[in-house]
């Protein structure tokens, strides 16, 4: 049995924001299958957890962050 793209949209839709949320974890879960790159973004986040944690000055405030991401995309 096939379902359409359109019939799982409309249903998606129907769902709350939380559920949509969680839905979309899975999917973009179910698209990272690559162990090893996995594994490599592990150690970089690994690594840089443990620069934040030594040096706090390495810190960015948020609101500085989102600033400077929105000012590189307009």
């Amino acid at each position: 049995m096939s379902v359409s793209l359109e019939s799982i949209e409309a249903q998606v839709r129907q769902l709350t924001r939380a559920e949509r949320v969680r839905l979309l974890d899975r999917v973009v879960a179910s698209l990272d299958v690559d162990p090893l790159t996995e594994a490599a973004w592990d150690r970089v986040a690994a690594e840089r957890d443990a620069a934040a944690e030594s040096d706090p000055s390495l810190l960015l405030p948020l609101d500085d962050v989102i600033r400077s991401l929105n000012d590189e995309l307009r």
